[in-house]
Formats: C-alpha cells, structure tokens, sequence
C-alpha cells in the first residue's frame, strides 16, 4: 500500500511538474513560441517571396510566348488580308492563326466592301466573341497613335489578364500596321494556375514542416539551456528547506556554469555562517545550562539561611538587630528572585535543546485552576467563571505554570479583580484571563512573550525576571496550543489560551519525528 501511495504521489509530482513547464508563463514555453513565431515569419516570407518570384517568371514567361507568337500570326497572316475582307476570308484566316503551338483563341474584326463590320473567330460562332475583350482593352487598341521618330507605329500590341468564372485569361489585341484588320487573341491560363497553386501547397507544407522543426529545435534548445536554470531552482528550493550541504555540478565555461559557481560559493558560505552561528548558539545555551547548574548548589545554601532569617523576621522575638533589618529583608527577596531565574533559565535551555517533554494527564480545568490559585493565597483576587467537570489531557504542572504566569502577570500589572473563564469550543479549551488595568500599549503588545523584555525600561530591577510569559507561551506550544494579548473593549487584557483536549495526539507525533531524527542521524 505504501508503495502504490508514492507511486501515485510520484506521478502527480511528475505531472505537476510538466504542468509547470507547460503554463504560458513558462520560459519552457515562450521560448518554443518565440523560435516558432520566429521560424513562422521566415518561412512564410521566403514562401512568399519564392511564389511571387516562379508566378511572374511562368506567367511572364507564357505571356511572352503567346503574344510573340499572336503579334507574328498578325503579321504573316492578318496582315495579307485586304482592306476589306470578307467574313470567310476572316473565319479561314483566324483558324489558321489559332494553329499556333500556343493554342490560343483568336478573333479578326474588320470592314467588308460595303462598309459592314464582319468578324472571324477561331472558336465558331458561340466562342470567343468580342463581349469577351474589356472595354479599356477595345478603346486603346483601336485608338490612333501618332506616328513620329519617338513612334514608328500608329497601332500597339495591348495586353490584359482577366478572370471568367474563375479561370484566369490572357487578353490581347492589336490592329495591322496599315489600319485595316484588327485581331484579339484569347488564352487560357489554367494550366499555368494549377502549377502555381501546386508550387503554393508545396511551399505551405515546407512552412508547415519548418515550423515544425522550429518547434522541435526550440524544444531541444530549450532543454538543452534551460536544465541548468531547472537545476539551480531545484537547489534553491533545497537550500531554502535547510538542505544546506546542497551543491550544483559545474561543466563548462559560459554564464550558465558561472552562475552555478557563485551558487555553490554562496551555499558554501551560508553553509558555514549557519554553523557558526549553530555554533555559537549551541556555546550559548550550554552556558546558560552549565552556568543554571552550577548556581544551583551554593544558591540551595543562600536559600536555606535566607530561610533562617526570614523566620527570624517573622518571629518578633526582637533579636533581630533593627539597623540590619532591611538588608535582610532585601537580601531574602532577592534570593528569592535569584532563585526564580535560575529555575526559569533552566527551563528555557530545556526548551532550547528540545529536551522539554509532557506527563499528560486527565485533569478537570475548573479544579486545576482553583488549585493554582488557593496556591499561591489569590482567592480573594480572582474571580473563576469554569464549569467543573471540563476536562482535557493535558501536562498538569506545565499547565499550572501556565495559569500562575497569565494570573500573576495580570494581578502584578493590571487591575484588580482578575477574571478566570473556561469554554470549550470544538476539540479545544480555551482560557481567558482579564484583568482591569490600564491594558497593555499598543507598542508593547507585539513583544510582551519575548524573552526578558519588560514594558518599562526604566524598571529595570522590577520583581520579574522577563522570562515568565515567554514560559508559558513556550509550554503552551509543546501542548500544541497558542496564547494571545489584546486589550479588551471594556478596559483591562485579556490573554487568551487555547489548548487542545487532547495533547497525546501532538505527543506520539513528536515521539516519531524525534525517532525519525535520530535514525537518520
């Protein structure tokens, strides 16, 4: 099961990842459309350019041939014709003209003896007929052309091409030299259009077999520039999840291989800059553990005379010299103090190492937190809103340090009474604790669970050691849950807890990831 599940999750990476390379932003993909429109735009103006260049060379070289061999038909043939020729002598002369290897269709037009105008055409009756010549053609045929040095002839050859239902023609007509008959000629020009429109096809699949090449050159191209580029984004993405040893095989010279050698150079240096501050991050917390240890053993002795003379205080029994007085008193709170800290320092290294784990247990909230607060003599101080019977597994003492933080950070800088409330809501508990001070400065609300920070700068030796809320924010994390400050809308702060019911869930997970971890190292 497990390996068809990362067949299945391989091949959606796989088609996720051809997914990727194929979306138009893709430079896979706009470089395949750049080297096709690019291989487009050639092939079609060569395409062009040659079909222009064979259409004017066979229809020049066609119509060249036809109207020598019409203009010469006219000069041996018409031209032998009388003035006034009759309508045989016309139809006789235009079918010996239309013989022509050219085959071309003719028609002769001219003036009989009694000034009627006869016509011959090679093609009967019903063929080629002088509707069938343009108007323009007709006029500038039978126009009259003065004759001088710069025109030896009153007549000209004229030429036109024409389309009849959609077979194109070569039209021409000239008159004999002498003025009498006048002769036009017809030729089909279908057997030329056939060969241009096969030389067309043959110069679009050549396009289309370019852009095909293009394309598939662009792909090759492609692949060929773009695997370095997929190979740096590879590992960047590996160097980002804090693969750090990940390196690029370097070949070559170009800016390619030069890019991947400022990569590796700066892998290669952020590589050894995590170390060192590893490193010293690691010296750091050792120092504070081993320094936390070594303070406990003579800090256990203080501890036990400040006891001492704390009940000395309080026994009135006026032995105590009143002049050392105070300097017992502050020497026993600060004991006191230096004892909180060393306890808390101890703690935020066992945080820091990863060391920290949970006892879980099924407690009822409304009880957990009575008990917090007969504690600690803060029953006539805050106010507890909780059902009993709430319960939640969860770790009671890391729980209880989490409640005498959020209390006491609000009976010590907020506003008597202190409010405690619990609801669940879905598959967590939520626990608000409010007070009815002056709320916190919307400048101080981003920092109030960092590590010794303190809102007044200039209470620099206040009670607290700066570590409690940090505490608590770092005990409610390893049950899976979060706590936030805000300030309520009716005055006073409102830190808000929320745990889930059951952390033994969030504590197998980590069981196997730390195992996970463990055999991999």
């Amino acid at each position: 099961m497990t390996e068809a599940h990362g067949g299945v999750r391989g091949w959606a990476a796989t088609r996720k990842g051809h997914l990727s390379r194929l979306r138009f932003t893709s430079l896979r993909l706009r470089l395949v459309v750049v080297f096709g429109l690019v291989a487009l735009t050639a092939a079609v103006s060569a395409s062009g350019i040659a079909y222009w260049l064979n259409r004017e060379a066979v229809l020049t070289r066609t119509q060249d041939a036809v109207l020598g061999d019409f203009r010469q038909a006219m000069q041996t043939r018409a031209g032998t014709l009388s003035a006034h020729p009759t309508q045989d002598e016309l139809q006789h002369t235009a079918g010996q003209m239309a013989n022509s290897s050219q085959r071309f269709s003719v028609l002769l037009v001219a003036q009989d003896a009694d000034g009627r105008t006869v016509y011959g055409s090679s093609s009967g009756l019903d063929g080629f007929s002088l509707q069938d010549v343009p108007t323009s053609l007709r006029a500038a045929v039978t126009k009259k052309q003065q004759v001088d040095s710069g025109n030896k002839y009153a007549y000209h050859l004229y030429w036109q091409r024409v389309v009849n239902h959609g077979t194109p023609y070569l039209v021409a007509g000239t008159r004999v030299i002498n003025g009498g008959t006048t002769g036009y000629m017809l030729k089909s020009l279908e057997p030329e259009a056939k060969d241009l429109n096969s030389l067309a096809w043959s110069l679009g699949i050549a396009t289309g077999l370019a852009l095909v090449g293009s394309a598939l050159l662009a792909q090759a191209a492609a692949s060929t520039v773009l695997k370095p580029v997929q190979r740096l984004g590879v590992a960047a993405r590996r160097l980002g999840e804090g693969k750090l040893d990940t390196r690029l095989r370097v070949s070559g010279t170009d800016e390619l291989a030069d890019l991947s050698r400022t990569f590796n150079d700066a892998a290669e240096a952020l590589e050894k800059r995590v170390e060192d501050m590893a490193a010293r991050d690691e010296a750091s917390r050792r120092f504070v553990a081993d320094m936390s240890h070594e303070l406990r053993t003579p800090l256990t002795a203080i501890t036990a005379v400040t006891e001492i003379l704390e009940e000395e205080l309080e026994a009135d029994s006026g032995s105590m010299d009143p002049m050392i007085e105070p300097a017992v008193r502050l020497v026993v709170s600060e004991t006191r103090r230096l004892n909180d800290l060393v306890e808390n320092l101890m703690e935020v290294t066992r945080f820091d190492a990863g060391t920290a784990r949970l006892v879980l247990d099924d407690v009822d909230l409304a009880d957990q937190i009575t008990a917090c607060i007969d504690a600690r003599a803060w029953l006539d101080a805050v106010e507890l809103d909780a059902e009993r019977g709430i319960h939640a597994r969860v770790d009671p003492r890391r729980l209880d340090v989490i409640l005498a933080n959020l209390i006491g950070n609000a009976l010590k800088h907020g506003g008597s009474p202190v409010r405690v409330s619990v609801r669940p809501e879905d598959d967590e508990m939520v626990i608000a604790v409010r007070d009815h001070g002056p709320g916190i400065p919307e400048d101080v609300l981003p920092h109030v669970f960092d590590r010794f920070y303190k809102a007044s700068a200039s209470r620099p030796r206040s009670e607290g050691s700066g570590l409690g809320l940090s505490i608590a924010l770092e005990n409610a994390h390893i049950h899976g849950g979060e706590i936030t400050a805000a300030n309520s809308p009716d005055g006073g702060a409102v830190f808000t807890l929320r745990l889930p019911r059951d952390a033994s869930a969030l504590t197998e997970e980590s069981e196997k990831d730390a195992g996970k971890n463990g055999n991999a190292s």
